[in-house]
């Protein structure tokens, strides 16, 4: 203000500041800036003299120049703003027009009812959206949270002047308790806005009333999770009144879904997990309680951001299958391998109960991503009851081995038998050798042992020596074969499993990958209902 004044009495004086006399400037000051106590006299003890601004001085001196006037300075700019004061009409303010429309704050005569003369008329309210924010959508609960800006204007037949008596002013801010404004509503809204809303309406001099407000609603959304992460998301938020007909308001709108979805997507502030699309705009008629009403439907579509669902989620599941796959390769007698199918598919029971947290239990149709986690859960389980059951027919075979050496069976019989046969014809060999010794001893021929090789043995004793060394190798014949059949019949199980295995570990690859594909042509391809 001083600052104005300053210009005004230049403005009255022709630029002559020589009736005022400034301080010394800096310039005439030796080596430094001259102090506010040196100017004043060094009066700054009175409690009611406090230290003036700087200021620049116009006119004919130095504008780079700052002075500090002092009080006797400032009395005498005032008093010569006061004495060459510009008279203002009173009708070029704003308290004019108010008191010209008696809108006080002691007046009810525009909040009463609908601002028309003839209650035959229709007020027509346009009514905009923009939305600003999407600041959650939370599929549990079902409700989508964002940040809007609403735009209302409608005619008041009370409220116009002339702006010609006016000084020209058009429009004017007045508080919204003073004007009849729409009772509108959003119909999925399910908490109310704690901000304040805004507390002005702008009037415009032909009578239009215009009514700005941004804020935060919370509105019901059903979600169709069944593509899920790679959903794209429809909500409403729907304008009506909440006692008005369509005889006594009328909402329109802008219809041009093109420009609408510019506007909101210039006024995108931060999206989150959710990437705005589009936005477009439909009206219906509603029959409540016994009167229509219009209703102003904004449709909000969105695209779920997929990257950390598929990173956190999908792909971890994908790599516990793997796991699953690479197990075919462990060995099926160890016990490891069953042990090693549990953990991976308790870890998939993890990941199933962190699904059961994001997706909400309303839902009509099963998930796609609750159809992968189930049914890669059922190749897992199938996989490990294979395991169990080829576990089993191996150690089935093993047992029966421990069995047969446990108890005496036949081959042990005859190989028993066996080398008593060839003890008896080593003692047969022997009583013969005995019985010639006796009988060369007694005509009188001598006789030398076999080491002297002196004399040889009897064909007795040959053809019984033969006889046990061909005995000897039937023995090892009979006990080959009957280890052979005895091989063949422990190992059938084992052959079977091994069988097993092979056809299963096809079948289950083959499963694998035919499921997968499925589920990611459902995903990308079918459009969700």
């Amino acid at each position: 203000m001083i600052l104005a004044g300053l210009f005004t009495l230049l403005l009255l004086t022709g630029g002559n500041t020589s009736s005022l006399q400034p301080q010394q400037h800096y310039e005439d000051l030796p080596g430094s800036v001259q102090s506010f106590e040196e100017m004043s006299g060094g009066n700054t003890s009175d409690p009611e003299y406090s230290e003036p601004p700087l200021l620049l001085m116009p006119g004919n001196v130095d504008m780079n120049v700052m002075y500090y006037p002092d009080r006797e300075m400032f009395q005498l700019i005032f008093e010569q703003i006061r004495e060459n004061d510009v008279k203002v009409d009173e009708e070029c303010s704003s308290y004019a027009v108010l008191k010209h429309l008696n809108l006080t704050e002691n007046s009810d005569k525009y909040t009463l009812g609908r601002p028309v003369k003839n209650l035959n008329h229709l007020t027509w309210v346009l009514l905009e959206m923009k939305i600003y924010a999407i600041l959650d959508v939370r599929e549990t609960d079902q409700t989508f949270i964002a940040y809007i800006w609403i735009y209302l204007r409608w005619d008041n037949e009370y409220v116009w002047w002339y702006p010609e008596q006016f000084c020209g002013v058009k429009h004017i801010l007045v508080p919204t308790k003073l004007l009849w404004m729409p009772d509108l509503t959003i119909e999925e809204m399910t908490e109310q806005d704690k901000a304040a809303p805004s507390p002005y309406l702008s009037i415009r001099s032909h009578g239009w009333v215009e009514f700005r407000n941004d804020q935060v609603v919370v509105c019901t959304c059903k979600m169709r999770v069944y593509k899920f992460p790679f959903d794209m998301q429809s909500c409403n938020i729907s304008f009506k009144s909440i006692m008005h007909s369509d005889e006594e308001i009328k909402l329109f709108y802008n219809s041009n879904n093109t420009v609408i979805t510019d506007w909101s997507r210039e006024a995108m502030q931060t999206q989150y997990e959710w990437l705005f699309v589009s936005m477009t705009v439909t009206t219906k008629t509603v029959n409540h309680f016994g009167f229509n009403q219009t209703v102003i439907v904004y449709t909000i579509n969105m695209k779920r951001r997929s990257v950390l669902y598929i990173a956190n989620f999908l792909l971890p599941v994908l790599f516990f299958l793997c796991l699953d796959f690479a197990s075919l390769l462990m060995s099926d007698t160890s016990g490891e391998k069953v042990g090693f199918k549990i953990t991976v598919l308790l870890a998939v029971t993890v990941m199933q109960l962190i699904l059961n947290e994001i997706l909400p239990s309303s839902s009509d149709r099963i998930p796609l991503i609750a159809v992968y986690c189930i049914g890669t859960f059922a190749l897992m389980l199938l996989s490990l009851l294979e395991t169990i059951l080829v576990s089993h027919l191996i150690n089935k075979d093993a047992s029966q081995e421990t069995e047969g050496e446990k108890t005496n069976c036949p081959i042990e019989g005859n190989e028993e038998e066996l080398t008593n046969i060839k003890s008896c014809f080593i003692g047969i060999k022997k009583c013969g050798n005995c019985s010639f010794v006796n009988k060369m001893s007694a005509v009188g021929t001598p006789f030398t042992g076999k080491e002297g090789g002196m004399g040889a043995l009897p064909e007795v004793s040959l053809a019984l020596e033969k006889m046990s060394e061909e005995l000897e190798e039937i023995k090892k014949s009979i006990i080959l074969l009957g280890g052979r059949e005895d091989d063949k019949k422990d190992g059938y199980w084992t052959r079977t499993a091994k069988k097993i295995n092979k056809v299963f570990a096809i079948f289950y690859v083959t499963a694998a990958i035919l499921f997968l594909v499925v589920v990611s042509t459902l995903w990308y391809f079918v459009d969700e209902e």
